[in-house]
């Protein structure tokens, strides 16, 4: 539960998984100790890898590149089809030659900063994964295997191997979810590989030598209802709408549809309570929710509904002690509060509050236990703990350590564990683990090996005056030896859409900058959701302006405080990011000297106005409906990047696109390449002064990966 409330709640991006149509029951064997055969003495599991959340909308980009035009004549539509796919291979065939010759000039540079990254990345690698603690046992996935560890042993080497995709012939795929029957007799898995957004999901029956039993494609979610019967949901068309039950009884096998939600803008998930005793069917848009239950004591059973949908009131569900606990927008302010109510009367006249946020306050992530609650939160970039005891009625509150900019919270399938687990971590420290005990009622920071937490790294937290005298928070991180800032390069980080919060995971090239004398910058602007609900609501739809005057105040501060200077500024965003960012260099490109762009959404008013992509009318709540509404087309217009591309000088840009990316198109990438490359051509033959260059305006476009989803292989190699 805790996993996917955090990407509930933080809008993580959606990760699939591989499509295998035809799979033969293999046995797997182990390739540390062949003898034993371990199983998962859990309900369920989730690995590293898992981002999938609860009926949440896609939080980046889901539009096809097949966006074909109608052409009344059969004969001209075959005709203007083949020129329009010669003109488009001919441009791929023209930028991947540019991104030879271009490549090409840096390969000492290159070389040099694998060889740093590479090095960086082992030790990463030596603080180990997120592990899953089920009483004595810790479970915890590493390429793409399942291992099993006794508690107190703190040797990776007496792990035990449970699972390995390279075994069942999923070598390109890697693990996403993995849930095991009550009875432990069945576990089912899903894979996604790099290339794909789909998924498959392998149901195995547990034995001496675990037998693939089953093989689902297109499934995104699944939970057990009892030891037989598995709950999933299906993905058709970058949609999920249809939950499905299969039941595996005597080799027969039975699969029936039990739910399907007709609203477009709606998606659906499948989750398990805390305690088991619930599975939930989540309908969710951006801004409304609606939640069914089915009890797993009696899984054939009709769900039951919670509470109708309301326009605008947004609630989830977690279960103790016959009651329902509500993390719910009801009342006001319409910011996230914990309420409860009788699981007999669910109907939100019953909702009771438990807890309400404090004003810019941002829920990161919450986890149910059988006598507490925990919440993780943010408040003006610090983060901390609230314990909810529902026993003494009681909450308290841990301050974190300053230099923590995300959690990781560790899965816990025994609601009845006194202990809660989880790691700490920033752009430039690696995980960290740390424990909270109810009993002991304090933090424990948990021993592990040696890596190399930056010690000299200075983190400062800054406000910046936006336009409407909105103050908006800053992140900053330089090494504390460093000399003269405002000679130092600056890399400046955005996103500020979906109410997503900026990544602010440890990643080895932040911390190599760092060494290398970098001051890295986030920008906090609205449109995320790192000031809470209400934050995200003020930089979207009509209010995306906001967030550009955002991102503005915020690098002109940096500057004016001695953080760099325009000439040795850089910007970075990814996906939905890529709006802001390219914005900023329409509207004042003087302050950036070079952008770096990954997957970026730069076409909005020509996406939005295609009603027929699969995600289109969802994607309204956030960006607005311009067919609709002539002043939301104006509006849209005035910040779209694409729309605003003019002859004046800008910043070398750098993008990486991707072929396979379903939520980009590839061929709106290409066009903004284009238009930029010719505005920056036709303003230098208008100029004659002495040293102005032509901006580099760079395109790099992966063959493999999918959106901002990358292997570690690609990622190095960019």
């Amino acid at each position: 539960s805790c996993v996917r409330l955090r990407n509930l709640l933080q809008g993580l991006s959606f990760k699939y998984y591989s499509k295998h149509n035809h799979l033969r029951p293999v046995c797997l064997y182990s390739k540390i100790n062949p003898q034993k055969c371990h199983i998962l003495d859990c309900s369920g599991i989730t690995s590293t890898h898992q981002t999938v959340p609860p009926g949440s909308v896609l939080p980046w980009r889901f539009f096809s590149c097949k966006e074909g035009t109608k052409i009344p004549s059969k004969r001209k539509q075959n005709k203007s089809i083949t020129t329009s796919e010669l003109l488009y291979k001919d441009l791929l065939k023209s930028e991947q030659e540019n991104w030879n010759d271009i490549s090409a000039r840096y390969k000492v540079m290159t070389k040099r900063i694998k060889e740093k990254l590479e090095e960086l990345h082992k030790c990463s690698l030596n603080s180990g994964s997120p592990r899953i603690r089920f009483g004595e046992n810790v479970y915890f996935e590493e390429n793409g295997c399942v291992f099993l560890l006794k508690a107190d042993d703190v040797d990776k080497e007496n792990a035990d191997i449970l699972f390995s995709t390279e075994d069942l012939g999923f070598s390109d795929a890697f693990i996403q979810r993995i849930r095991i029957s009550p009875d432990q007799r069945h576990m089912a898995i899903s894979l996604k590989s790099e290339n794909s957004e789909e998924a498959t999901c392998v149901i195995m029956k547990l034995d001496h030598f675990p037998v693939v039993e089953k093989v689902i494609p297109s499934v995104f979610s699944f939970e057990w209802a009892a030891n037989d019967v598995l709950y999933y949901t299906t993905l058709k068309n970058l949609r999920c709408q249809n939950v499905f039950m299969t039941t595996l009884t005597n080799r027969k096998h039975t699969t029936k549809l039990v739910y399907t939600e007709q609203d477009a803008r709606f998606f659906v998930d499948i989750n398990c309570t805390k305690d088991r005793h619930f599975l939930t069917i989540n309908s969710n848009s951006k801004t409304t929710s609606e939640v069914w239950l089915i009890d797993c004591k009696h899984p054939f059973k009709l769900p039951a509904l919670v509470q109708a949908r309301t326009k605008g009131l947004i609630y989830h569900v977690e279960h103790r002690n016959d009651e329902l606990y509500i993390l719910t927008t009801y009342g006001e302010p319409a910011e996230y509060k914990l309420m409860k109510a009788p699981v007999t009367s669910s109907g939100m006249e019953n909702w009771q509050i438990v807890y309400a946020l404090e004003e810019k306050t941002k829920l990161v992530d919450l986890e149910m236990f059988s006598d507490h609650c925990i919440m993780f939160l943010k408040n003006a970039g610090h983060l901390y703990l609230n314990v909810i005891s529902f026993v003494s009625q009681s909450v308290q509150s841990i301050k974190l350590p300053p230099w923590a900019c995300e959690f990781e919270l560790e899965s816990h399938p025994e609601h009845t564990t006194s202990i809660c687990y989880f790691q700490l971590t920033s752009p430039v420290h690696p995980p960290k683990r740390f424990a909270y005990s109810f009993k002991e009622n304090n933090l424990i920071e948990q021993a592990v090996q040696e890596v190399p937490i930056i010690t000299n790294c200075h983190t400062t937290r800054l406000l910046a005056k936006s336009k409407d005298e909105t103050l908006v928070p800053i992140t900053v991180f330089h090494n504390m030896n460093s000399k003269e800032l405002h000679r130092k390069p600056l890399l400046v980080h955005v996103y500020g859409a979906y109410g997503i919060d900026l990544n602010m995971s440890f990643k080895e090239e932040k911390l190599m900058l760092i060494q290398g004398g970098w001051i890295l910058a986030y920008c906090h602007v609205r449109g995320g959701g790192e000031l809470g609900l209400s934050w995200h609501r003020d930089g979207c739809h009509h209010n995306k302006l906001k967030g550009l005057h955002d991102l503005k105040a915020c690098i002109m501060l940096l500057h004016q405080l001695g953080f760099s200077q325009p000439k040795y500024t850089a910007i970075t965003a990814a996906s939905a990011g890529g709006v802001l960012a390219g914005a900023l260099c329409n509207t004042d490109p003087e302050l950036i000297r070079a952008v770096v762009l990954q997957a970026p959404f730069v076409d909005v008013l020509n996406t939005m106005m295609k009603t027929h992509l699969p995600l289109t009318i969802e994607e309204q709540e956030e960006w607005g409906d311009p067919l609709a509404d002539e002043k939301c087309m104006e509006y849209i217009k005035s910040y779209c990047p694409n729309q605003n591309i003019k002859t004046q000088h800008y910043p070398s840009v750098f993008i990486t696109a991707y072929e396979n990316d379903q939520r980009v198109p590839l061929s709106g990438v290409l066009q903004y390449v284009q238009k930029l490359r010719k505005a920056t051509l036709d303003h230098a033959s208008r100029t004659s002064k002495k040293g102005n260059c032509i901006p580099n305006i760079i395109l790099d476009i992966q063959a493999s990966g999918s959106h901002c989803d990358s292997s570690w292989e690609d990622s190095l190699d960019e």
